[in-house]
C-alpha cells in the first residue's frame, strides 16, 4: 500500500540552448560565399501538470532531480539546431509550488491538466551568419547558448475538499467519516491515529454530492508545529467548511478545546476563523457523552454556535450534519455569504 506523502523538495534544471554555429559556403563556382552558421536551438523548459490521477508525492521520494534536454546546435547551411522537448511533470492536483530559495509561491495547481513552467529553457545562440556585416564579410565567431534556469523546488500538496472535520486527537472524527461516507479511515481508541488526511465522497442524493476530509488531531501550538503542526492547518487551508468535532464524553473541557481549535486556525492563516463552520458534540452513545453534550448546548447557543449531536457508533445527528455541510458547502460555490450559525439538528 503506498504512503500518503504531502511534501517533497526536488531540483529542477531547464535545457541550456544550443550554441550558434560558425561556417562558410563552400560551394563550387561561388567564390567568397560568406558565413552561413545557424542557431542553436532552444533547451527544454521544466513543466508541472496536474493530474487528477496521482493523490500524493511518494514518487518524488524516489526521485528528486529533474533535468530537461539542451537545444541542438547550430549547422552549416543556415540550419537551426532542434530545439528540445520541454520536461513535463505530473503532479497532484492542488499541488502548491514554492522556491525554496526565497519562499515565493510559483504556482497553485488546483485543476486537472493546469500547467506551470518552473524553470524556463535556454535561448540558442546566433549562428556567425547573423554578424556579417559590409566590412566584415567573414566573422569567425558566433554565440553560445543561454543557460537554462535551474531552481530547488518545495511541492506541499494541500487537499481539494469542500468540508474538513477539525478536532483534537481522538475526538471521533474518522469515525465521523466512515459513518458519512465509503471512506475506512484507521480507527482505534488511542491519540494520534490519523496520520494523514483520509478523504471520503458524502452523497445525499442524485447530484448531491461533496468532498469530505478527516484531518489529522489538532492540538494547542500546531501553526508551530506541535504535533502534526503545520501538515495538518496546510489541508484545512482549501476547505470551504469547517466542522468542530468535540469529545463530549471523554474531554475534560470540550469548550476549550473549541477555543484551541479556533486560536490555532486563526494563528495559521486568519482567514479559515471566517469560513463556514459548524460544531458536533460527538460520542452522545455513551452515558456522559449525552448528559455533557445536552448540557454544552445552551451554553454554545449563547455563543452564537448551533450544535449538532453526534454519534460516529450509532449515527446519531450523522444525516443532520451531512445535509448541512452540503448547504453551506453549496453556499459557497455559489459565492453567497454562508452564515457562521447553522440551524439545530439531532
Amino acid at each position: 500500500m503506498s504512503r500518503f506523502v504531502d511534501q517533497a523538495t526536488i531540483y529542477v534544471k531547464a535545457g541550456d540552448g544550443g550554441a550558434g554555429c560558425v561556417s562558410f559556403r563552400r560551394e563550387k563556382f561561388v567564390p567568397k560565399g560568406g558565413p552561413d552558421g545557424g542557431d542553436g536551438g532552444r533547451g527544454g523548459n521544466v513543466v508541472l501538470r496536474a493530474d487528477e490521477g496521482l493523490s500524493t508525492l511518494l514518487d518524488f521520494r524516489y526521485r528528486r532531480v529533474f533535468r530537461a534536454r539542451r537545444g541542438g546546435h547550430g549547422q552549416g547551411s543556415n540550419r537551426t539546431g532542434r530545439s528540445a522537448p520541454d520536461l513535463v511533470i505530473p503532479v497532484p492536483v492542488g499541488t502548491v509550488v514554492k522556491d525554496a530559495a526565497t519562499g515565493e509561491v510559483l504556482a497553485d495547481l488546483t485543476q486537472h491538466g493546469q500547467e506551470a513552467v518552473v524553470a524556463r529553457g535556454g535561448r540558442g545562440g546566433r549562428g556567425n551568419a547573423h554578424f556579417a556585416t559590409p566590412t566584415r564579410r567573414a566573422p569567425r565567431y558566433a554565440e553560445p547558448g543561454e543557460k537554462g534556469e535551474e531552481r530547488t523546488l518545495i511541492l506541499e500538496l494541500r487537499l481539494m475538499a469542500d468540508a474538513g472535520l477539525v478536532g483534537k486527537p481522538n475526538a471521533g472524527k474518522s469515525t465521523l467519516l466512515a459513518r458519512m461516507s465509503a471512506a475506512r479511515p484507521k480507527i482505534a481508541d488511542y491519540p494520534f491515529t490519523t496520520l494523514h488526511p483520509n478523504l471520503g465522497v458524502v452523497s445525499l442524493g442524485l447530484g448531491q454530492s461533496f468532498v469530505l476530509a478527516d484531518l489529522p488531531g489538532l492540538v494547542e501550538g500546531a501553526h508551530r508545529g506541535v504535533g502534526l503542526g503545520d501538515r495538518f492547518l496546510r489541508h484545512a487551508s482549501r476547505t470551504r467548511v469547517l466542522a468542530y468535532v468535540l469529545d463530549a464524553a471523554l474531554a475534560e473541557d470540550p469548550l476549550q478545546d473549541l477555543e484551541v481549535l479556533r486560536t490555532e486556525l486563526a494563528a495559521y492563516d486568519p482567514a479559515l476563523a471566517e469560513r463556514a463552520q459548524v460544531v458536533a458534540l460527538n460520542k452522545v452513545d455513551l452515558p456522559d457523552g449525552r448528559r455533557r453534550a445536552e448540557a454544552l448546548q445552551p451554553v454554545l447557543a449563547r455563543q452564537g454556535y448551533h450544535v449538532f449531536l453526534t454519534s460516529g457508533v450509532t449515527g446519531e445527528g450523522v444525516a443532520a450534519l451531512a445535509r448541512k455541510l452540503w448547504e453551506l458547502v453549496q453556499a459557497s460555490r455559489a459565492g453567497a455569504a454562508a452564515p457562521r450559525a447553522v440551524a439545530l439538528g439531532k
